[in-house]
Formats: structure tokens, C-alpha cells, sequence
């Protein structure tokens, strides 16, 4: 991505607010508006898919019988290839055009939605998530692109506050959703339901957006990206193998790995040498992103590592279905959706360092009720601490980006939000990989957990068993989960280090609402 391309993305045109509409200064005008509502429909399906698929992993593990372990590759593998899109994206738009690049997205996301839903085996539906997560990639930056260049930069603040819709609704809808499709119909339809709506967006897309003005564009490093996204994969691969191989000395796991760590460390150097690298490694020498970095590195491993299992232990230790298990993570997004607008506003006024470690208090505290997690704790409890980490959530991380963001000049903003964007996306995935190795060795420590869980879903081998066996069963199940939370809390621990790092007063400079604003679009 290059440094002219992306502020010609940030900023868009500034003679041309609203295409052809009139900024009456009171709002956005009906042009914008209905650019805006195709954007927010491919907004609602990437963000979406990926809360929706949460709830499903058990289903899948059951469906193609495999290991939770294989079943994670489904999540991490869609948020690599997000990664992959990102820096990607921002060079296409301006060497194809926004409009045909959109287009182009859409094609790819329902496609790849249309192939998940005829999936065989779980490695053809691992294949068809990361096609899907190709389109799901761009649909984000490149609908921030178009909406921010129609509406104006002196309009971003409501520009945001549109796109902001779906990315609060997805915590809270995904997981609704994704339940009441399975148990209503079957696992499938998780996937269809994009295709009607993929379909609307497409020909809203065709007809309402504004005409590509496609510019010459600098080149885009391949070589990194032949570099860094097989690295991470295979870094990956090895991790998530750890459970089938039952020992970190294999060949698949120690080939794997140390090859894929030689990659990365290969596009170190590399990027280090060239003027426009995939990701701009020399932005580290900021002290402030550095430690932003750090912190949302650790955080992500942590808590979306964890987001992946809460509807596990629904699902397989208390024997809900997929939709109540929906239902009861709905607590989460709503804490976040309390605390999200309060929090920016605060970072703003006393500096982002303050807010994140009160929302990295909130996350722990949460997070360390799981870790006493039995087969039969109160919902009211659990639900309390969902809540809880909610609230923490949404008061962590936009404040992270904004330490990050806020010391950097208006040319290195672009890339340093790029920067920060493949880090939470590869640390979210490292952290799946983690916390679904860690659950598959606690479980299979615990002889009885399989087949009390099974006999969760089968009542037949629920009265082979008998129902102490069962009880003793999830207990042990239960104990599982606790134990995996546990890692998962001391992980998040570990992030108040360089949380108190972060700046812990307003940062003063006169171009820093444009510049976290421009950041914040390539988000």
C-alpha cells in the first residue's frame, strides 16, 4: 500500500462532498445515504459471518467428525485471509477502482458462502472460508473508502457513526442468528442466508455507486506478501496440530512451524530494505505504537481465543442449543455497546492509557468468574460476567488503536492503522490456534469429558453411560473450560504491562482528529 494511495483513499475527493448532493452541514444528505446503506449490507455480512460461525464449531466438529482443534481452522483461517486482503486492498482501489473492486469482493463473498454451504469435509469447508474471507476483507476498507470519499472529510464523524451500526450489532446478532438458523434448519444455511443478501448488495452496488476513477498507482509488494501469509499459516498449522500429533517434537508440528517462523523472519529483513513494504516495520521506532502494539497483540490472543470457546461451553457442558447459546452470549455485545461510545469520548478528553486499563480491569474480572466455570454454575453469574467483559471490551480496544495512532504524522497514519489492523487480525488467529490446542489437551486429559459431551447431543449413548457417568462426566468437562479460561486470563494479565505504558494524558496536536480520523477509515 502506498503512502499516495492511501491518503487519496483516506481523504477522498474534498471538492466533492456527497456526489452531487448538498452538505446542508446538518447531516448527510440522500446521495450519501444511500451510498451508505450498500455499504453497511456488505458490512452486516462480513462482520457478521464471523460471529455467526462462532456458535457453529461444535456442529461442525460433530457433523465432519473431527477435532475442535480442525474445526478452529474454519475462524482462523477466514482471519488470515482478512489479513492477507487488507494491505492489499488500498493499491487495488486505485489501480482497478473502488466501485469494481467492491463488486469484485461481493462476487468473491458469496461465492465463497454458496461453497461453505456444500462443504463435504472439514478441510473443503476450511478452503471455501478462506475464499470467503478474500471478499469479507475488502468489503470494510473499501466501503469506508467510498462512503468517506462521497460524503467529504468534513463529514468522517458521521461517516463513522453509520458504519459503526454493524460492527455493534454483530456481537450481539451473530451469534443469535448463526443459533436460530441451525437448530431451524441446519448448519448450512449459516452460509446461504449471505446469498439473497450478497445478491441485493450486488445489484445496490452496481446501480448506486458513483463511477470509478481508477489513478495510477504505485507497485504493491508482492514478495512481502508471498512471504508473511504463508509464514503465518504455517506457524499455524503447526500450533493447531500440537492435539494430533500428541507431542510438540513431530515433524508436521516442528516442519511447520520453524519453516513458517523462517518466512516471517525472512520478511523482516525483507521489509526492512524496501521503500513501500507490505507492513511498514519501521513505524516500531514510534515508542507509542510500539507498546500499543504489544498490548493489542496480547490482548487479541487472549480474549478472541476465548470468544471462540464461550459458546462451547454452552453448547457441550450445560446442553443448550446453538440459538440459546446465541441468546446467552448477547450480554457481551451489549456491555460493549454501553461502554464503546463513553470510552472514545473519554480517550479523547484524558488519553487512552486511563481508559484501557479500566476496560483491561473489567475484561480480567470477567474473564476469572469462567475460570471457576462448572457444569452447573448460574446463568445469572455467568451472564453478569459476559456483561462485565463487555464493557471491557468496548473501553479497550478502539482506545489501543487511538494510542497507537495519535503520535504519528499525517503520512505515516495510513500504514500505521494497516500496520495495527494485520496485527490484531494474525493476533486473533495465533490466539484461536492457541486456546483451541489448549481446550482439545484439557479435554482429553479428562477421559470421562468426551463422551459426557457426546451424550449431550446422542441419548442413546446417554443411557449406555448412565446419567452418574454423565454428571461425573461434564464435571470434568467443565473443569476443562475452567482450566482453558484460566490461560486465556493470565494471557490478558500479561497485557496490563504495556497497558500502563499507554499515554495517560490528552495528546495535544492540531491535525490529530483528521489524522486518527483518516486511520480509523482504513480500519
Amino acid at each position: 500500500m502506498t503512502d499516495q494511495s492511501t491518503e487519496q483513499s483516506a481523504q477522498g475527493s474534498p471538492n466533492t462532498p456527497g456526489q452531487g448532493g448538498v452538505d446542508t452541514g446538518q447531516g448527510l444528505d440522500a446521495a450519501v445515504l444511500k451510498i451508505a446503506a450498500v455499504i453497511v449490507i456488505g458490512a452486516i455480512m462480513s462482520i457478521l459471518d464471523v460471529t455467526v460461525v462462532s456458535v457453529a464449531l461444535p456442529t461442525f466438529a460433530f457433523e465432519f467428525q473431527t477435532s475442535y482443534a480442525n474445526v478452529a481452522w474454519t475462524m482462523t483461517g477466514y482471519t488470515l485471509a482478512l489479513a492477507t486482503v487488507i494491505p492489499l486492498t488500498g493499491w487495488a482501489a486505485d489501480r482497478f477502482g473502488t466501485k469494481r473492486l467492491y463488486i469484485l469482493a461481493l462476487i468473491l463473498f458469496v461465492a465463497g458462502s454458496m461453497l461453505c454451504s456444500v462443504a463435504w469435509d472439514i478441510t473443503s469447508l476450511i478452503v471455501f472460508r478462506v475464499l470467503q474471507g478474500f471478499g469479507g476483507g475488502m468489503l470494510m476498507p473499501l466501503g469506508m473508502t467510498i462512503l468517506t470519499r462521497a460524503a467529504g472529510p468534513e463529514r468522517i464523524g458521521r461517516v463513522m457513526a453509520v458504519l459503526g451500526v454493524p460492527m455493534l450489532l454483530g456481537p450481539i446478532a451473530g451469534p443469535i442468528l448463526g443459533g436460530w438458523l441451525i437448530d431451524a434448519a441446519s448448519w448450512h444455511w449459516i452460509f446461504l442466508i449471505n446469498v439473497p443478501i450478497g445478491a441485493v448488495a450486488l445489484v445496490a452496488a452496481w446501480v448506486i455507486l458513483p463511477k470509478d476513477a481508477p489513478e495510477p498507482s504505485q507497485s504493491f509488494d508482492f514478495v512481502g506478501m508471498l512471504l508473511l501469509s504463508p509464514g503465518l499459516a504455517l506457524f499455524l498449522f503447526g500450533v493447531s496440530s500440537i492435539p494430533e500429533t500428541g507431542t510438540v517434537m513431530s515433524a508436521r508440528v516442528l516442519v511447520s512451524a520453524v519453516v513458517g517462523l523462517v518466512l516471517v523472519a525472512a520478511f523482516v529483513r525483507h521489509a526492512l530494505r524496501i521503500e513501500h513494504p507490505l507492513i511498514d516495520l519501521r513505524l516500531f521506532a514510534n515508542r507509542h505504537l510500539s507498546v500499543a502494539v504489544i498490548a493489542m497483540s496480547l490482548f487479541a490472543i487472549a480474549f478472541f481465543g476465548a470468544g471462540l470457546i464461550f459458546p462451547s461451553y454452552f453448547l457441550q457442558v450445560r446442553g443448550e442449543t446453538t440459538l440459546m447459546a446465541g441468546l446467552l452470549l448477547a450480554p457481551q455485545g451489549l456491555g460493549a455497546m454501553v461502554s464503546m461510545p463513553i470510552a472514545g469520548q473519554l480517550a479523547d478528553k484524558i488519553g487512552p492509557g486511563k481508559i484501557v486499563i479500566t476496560g483491561m480491569v473489567f475484561v480480567t474480572l470477567g474473564m476469572a468468574v469462567f475460570t471457576q466455570v462448572g457444569a452447573s454454575t448460574s446463568y445469572v453469574v455467568l451472564l453478569g460476567a459476559l456483561f462485565v467483559m463487555g464493557l471491557g471490551l468496548g473501553a479497550t480496544m478502539m482506545p489501543i488503536m487511538t494510542a497507537a495512532l495519535q503520535t504519528l504524522d499525517d503520512a505515516s497514519v495510513a500504514r500505521g492503522s494497516s500496520l495495527m489492523n494485520i496485527i490484531q487480525q494474525s493476533a486473533g488467529s495465533i490466539g484461536t490456534a492457541v486456546i483451541s490446542v489448549v481446550l482439545t489437551n484439557q479435554l482429553l486429559d479428562r477421559a470421562a469429558a468426551g463422551p459426557a459431551i457426546a451424550a449431550q447431543r446422542d441419548p442413546a449413548i446417554a443411557e449406555q453411560i448412565g446419567p452418574n457417568a454423565v454428571q461425573a462426566g461434564l464435571a470434568q468437562a467443565a473443569d476443562a473450560f475452567g482450566g482453558t479460561f484460566l490461560v486465556a486470563t493470565i494471557i490478558v494479565a500479561f497485557t496490563f504491562v504495556p497497558a500502563l505504558l499507554l499515554p495517560r494524558k490528552k495528546f495535544e496536536r492540531a491535525d490529530q482528529g483528521d489524522a486518527v480520523a483518516r486511520g480509523a477509515m482504513l480500519h
